[in-house]
């Protein structure tokens, strides 16, 4: 398919002269979703506390954000490849937008949950679009610079979320308390659509492609198979069906990966392309990377309450303890175009040895804590975790998505993300579960309130380590050549 190029692109190599203001905007709409999860983590002792919440209900308005994203990155990254992917971004900021407006008008934890499924669907639609126009957008050459720049933006929400959270909640704004940290999403979600809709190129969509709803809804109903009892599972006292649901989410799998085989040999439409399902690196980086994001949400949002309850932190105080963990992914970001010549593979390996480091040295100083949580000796060790997080996080995207066509990257970085945020959801509930049920048990033992939720903390960090051994295991089992040359050149945008 021919396509005409824009005013001004250049004929050698289809670019697009506005690529990199284009990826700009797009990186605000990212900045914008990142931002919330960072916020949200610091606000949790004061919506629990503000709204009267259960500790299973505090986890939904975390988990369940992540669930519906998780359910809708493998369907809304097809969206794109069908129906237009700038169209889909714009309209799924659009989404979050509303979304963080209805959150910030919740009158109750119930409506609050509501409106953060809301919010997490709408970020669904918008981020798989992202990471699919920049592959489109840029020559190979650029990729890896135009990559970079999600490590970046990751980085820059790390640091101003728990900042700009902790001190809007402080400063209780026009007596409105935590609400301003969804309010604030407005603006940057309008400026992004009205710069967005003049800035960001419509690309080739291909004739005749469709949604797979087949794939959709068994796909969909494996990650809830699996997400909910782990949320709901200790709140309800484990009862039988929760480890059925478990049990049940594995013929789930299976049922899935049959459809899209099915649906691969009469040339229906295909959710995850089995071409990509068919790829060893592919798949194996996919459950590494949903294992390596599993490891921090579950941490955050129990080192908030730690904080918090367990020491009496306020709101700013716990934001500026996490400063140091988000301004080394700051960090790494920055300096991770000079790493470029150093192959991907041995930067996930020493950005997770970093990370290992760091966290291990973490715990040891938590353990050692009294009646004070000694915030300076915390420092170094999440300073060197942050560098360490955002050292791997580019290349483990790099490796996994080589092998992936232009034509499926909607579906690849979809596919992606949502495993992604599935090991996110999955680490906040596992976490979680062992964070509340080690402190409801050492508080039943008479032991004291420090002393409690400091076991609870250490005790549940050992699933960080086991992650990041999955991890290492993980990168030594994928190949050397990373599936398929990639085409040479961008799609041509129209």
């Amino acid at each position: 398919m021919t396509a005409s190029n824009p005013p001004g692109a250049a004929a050698s190599d289809h670019s697009y002269p506005k690529r990199w203001t284009a990826l700009a905007v797009m990186m605000l709409a990212n900045f914008m979703n990142l931002l919330d999860v960072t916020i949200v983590n610091v606000a949790l002792p004061s919506l629990q506390s503000g709204l009267g919440a259960t500790s299973s209900e505090i986890e939904w308005v975390v988990a369940g954000y992540v669930l519906v994203f998780a359910l809708g990155l493998l369907p809304f990254g097809r969206l794109g490849d069908v129906r237009g992917k700038k169209r889909v971004f714009l309209v799924g900021v659009g989404a979050f937008t509303f979304a963080s407006l209805l959150c910030g008008l919740a009158p109750g934890i119930d409506s609050l949950i509501a409106a953060r499924l809301l919010q997490g669907a709408g970020a669904a639609v918008m981020t798989p679009q992202v990471l699919a126009i920049a592959q489109m957008m840029f020559p190979p050459k650029e990729r890896a610079s135009a990559f970079s720049l999600f490590g970046l933006s990751a980085g820059l929400a790390s640091v101003s979320g728990p900042l700009l959270g902790g001190w809007l909640i402080s400063m209780d704004l026009f007596g409105l308390g935590w609400r301003p940290i969804f309010l604030i999403n407005i603006p940057v979600g309008l400026i992004t659509i009205l710069l967005g809709a003049r800035l960001i190129p419509s690309l080739p969509v291909r004739p005749g492609l469709k949604n797979d709803f087949g794939g959709i809804l068994l796909a969909g109903l494996a990650i809830f198979c699996i997400i909910f009892p782990l949320i709901e599972g200790r709140g309800f006292g484990w009862p039988t069906w929760c480890f059925a649901m478990l049990a049940l989410a594995v013929p789930l799998a299976i049922a899935f990966a049959l459809w899209e085989r099915r649906q691969h040999r009469t040339k229906g439409p295909e959710l995850l392309p089995l071409n990509l399902m068919r790829n060893r690196n592919y798949v194996i980086g996919t459950l590494m990377t949903a294992t390596f994001f599993s490891t921090m949400p579950g941490f955050f949002l129990t080192f908030a309450m730690f904080l918090q309850q367990g020491f009496g932190f306020t709101p700013l105080q716990s934001g500026l303890t996490t400063v140091p963990f988000s301004s080394g992914i700051f960090v790494a970001s920055l300096i991770s175009g000079r790493l470029g010549n150093i192959t991907p593979r041995l930067r996930v390996i020493g950005g997770v040895m970093m990370v290992i480091v760091g966290m291990a040295a973490l715990r040891y100083q938590i353990v050692a804590f009294g009646e004070v949580a000694d915030r300076v000796a915390l420092l170094p060790w999440l300073l060197l975790s942050g560098l360490g997080m955002g050292i791997a996080i580019a290349p483990m995207f790099q490796l996994v998505l080589a092998g992936v066509p232009p034509h499926d990257a909607g579906s690849g970085s979809g596919a992606l993300q949502a495993i992604q945020q599935v090991g996110s959801a999955l680490g906040i509930a596992i976490v979680s579960q062992i964070f509340f049920a080690d402190l409801a048990g050492s508080v039943a033992a008479g032991v004291a309130n420090h002393a409690a939720y400091i076991h609870a903390l250490a005790t549940g960090l050992f699933y960080n380590f086991a992650g990041y051994a999955l991890v290492l295991i993980a990168v030594f089992m994928m190949r050397g050549q990373a599936g398929p040359a990639v085409q040479e050149r961008p799609l041509p945008i129209e």
